[in-house]
């Protein structure tokens, strides 16, 4: 069980979550939170006790070597840490974690517990899943609301999903189920270029979500490893004729079913976050 005594008193914060696993193709999901946790200089809120919701069989503990002959040893567990985005009047709480082995709803309701304790007002879930979309394209953004007019508020495109779901979709509903309004957010990433990492995903999820928040992202380098990731998986589909073609028939449905107004949107959102990240830049 998690401590809950000692929390600190936060101002309006909201819950950015992502866990490594099924929900997580090419580490998309989990690459925003460890970007986040980096760029915002996050301090360790809490952590799960791994004995509770982990098989050790299943999800193992790693080691590592430090200096000398000394090994250290790390439990997969899942913890919760607070930053203060710069520029910003709210606090935000990110959550990393595997998804666990077991006792789910047991573990989703320490999560709600953590968030009602610290006053969390809106939970913002991230996921990444495998799709036939192109690489080449701009990458899909598609998600879930607790609340249908959240949904309509924030402009989102609603997955028409059903079928088995993740730790992501359980939390989701747990948290609809205490009274805290839950957003997720999915990236497609390209089934056949699944490896990890995929930056363009992260960055569509990180530009996907400062749009949301209205709070400006550092993006660091992700923009440029994108740029190099999408060239490299370019030149791995040159070499091979059938996938070119196949990535070619991909982007030739994509391009018919897009609409130009989407595109028209994507453009615009695009550039008011050129502006904030300039005027921010600029008060720097």
């Amino acid at each position: 069980m998690i401590e809950l005594e000692g929390l600190p008193e936060l101002v309006d914060p909201v819950l950015i979550a992502a866990f490594e696993g099924w929900n997580d193709a090419g580490e998309a999901s989990s690459g925003v939170i460890a970007h986040l946790e980096t760029e915002w200089k996050a301090t360790e809120l809490v952590s799960f006790d791994p004995e509770d919701y982990y098989d050790f069989q299943v999800t193992r503990p790693t080691v590592e070597m430090g200096e000398g002959l000394t090994r250290s040893l790390t439990w997969p567990t899942t913890k919760l840490s607070v930053a203060r985005p710069p520029g910003s009047a709210r606090d935000v709480v990110l959550l990393r974690g595997i998804e666990p082995n077991m006792r789910w709803r047991s573990f989703c309701d320490e999560i709600v517990g953590v968030c009602r304790a610290v006053g969390v007002e809106l939970a913002v879930l991230l996921g990444a899943l495998l799709n036939d979309s192109p690489h080449t394209r701009p990458v899909p953004i598609v998600g879930s609301a607790t609340d249908e007019g959240l949904a309509r508020a924030i402009n989102l495109e609603l997955s028409r999903y059903e079928g088995p779901t993740g730790i992501v979709g359980v939390l989701q509903h747990a948290l609809g189920a205490a009274g805290l309004p839950a957003i997720s957010l999915w990236a497609s990433v390209p089934h056949y270029v699944a490896q990890p990492p995929n930056p363009k995903a992260t960055l569509a999820l990180l530009s996907r979500m400062e749009d949301l928040l209205d709070v400006p992202i550092p993006l660091g380098e992700l923009a440029e490893e994108a740029r190099a990731w999408e060239h490299g998986v370019d030149e791995l589909a040159a070499q091979d004729t059938e996938v070119a073609e196949y990535v070619r028939e991909l982007e030739e449905r994509k391009d018919a079913t897009e609409l130009p107004e989407a595109s028209g949107d994507a453009i615009a959102a695009e550039f008011e976050r050129y502006l904030r990240r300039r005027d921010r830049d600029g008060d720097g």
